[in-house]
């Protein structure tokens, strides 16, 4: 919405993060999470411990999917592949992005404007017109409300679950894995499944 449509965040923060800490492993996993559909996804900082460098200069630590325990690298893992799997539609958004100006990540308002509640949610985002993100940000969350947009139906991009659009719900989001919906009959629907 502001002109910018290819951005990124810094996936766990540029500055500090011990990769051995639990709070900070899942930290960097629900950010990982949010990364994947994101327009540019990059794990980038400087981690703990520092080492020393032939010069004066100090270089972060490990910053790898591996560097984050075992509980955290099969779901890094995992969203890598799904990030490859979702490049053809991301291929299509930057296109269009560049042709039309419309973003790349997207407010619900933006591909439902006509639906009131879709003005007020500030903490859901589509990207492009047919993915639907609920990013966690509660550390320990497991579950979150989500709100689907009207005039579609979303289907769950984990259990397949259909549900009718205009509803808001309790939606399952263990670790593993952040609400993610498709739109209903959307061909990047097939880039869920693993």
């Amino acid at each position: 919405m502001s002109g910018i449509p290819w951005w990124n965040t810094d996936i766990g923060g540029f500055q500090g993060g011990d990769p051995s800490d639990p709070a900070y492993q899942e930290l960097l996993v629900r950010w990982f999470q949010y990364g994947t559909f994101s327009p540019i996804m990059r794990l980038h900082g400087d981690r703990k411990p520092n080492y020393p460098t032939f010069s004066t200069d100090m270089t972060g630590g490990p910053n790898e999917v591996w560097s984050y325990g075992q509980e955290a690298y099969p779901i890094l893992a995992g969203h890598l592949r799904l990030r490859e799997r979702l490049r053809p539609y991301l291929l299509e958004l930057s296109e269009a992005a560049h042709r039309t100006g419309a973003p790349v990540m997207r407010p619900l308002f933006f591909g439902f404007p006509g639906d009131d509640h879709a003005w007020s949610v500030d903490d859901q985002f589509l990207l492009g017109p047919d993915i639907l993100v609920a990013p966690v940000t509660e550390a320990g969350a497991r579950s979150r409300s989500v709100y689907l947009p009207s005039a579609a139906r979303w289907t769950d991009a984990v259990t397949g679950t259909v549900h009718q659009g205009g509803t808001t719900f309790d939606a399952s989001a263990p670790l593993e894995h952040l609400p993610v919906f498709g739109r209903e009959g959307a061909a990047v629907a097939a880039a869920f499944p693993e």
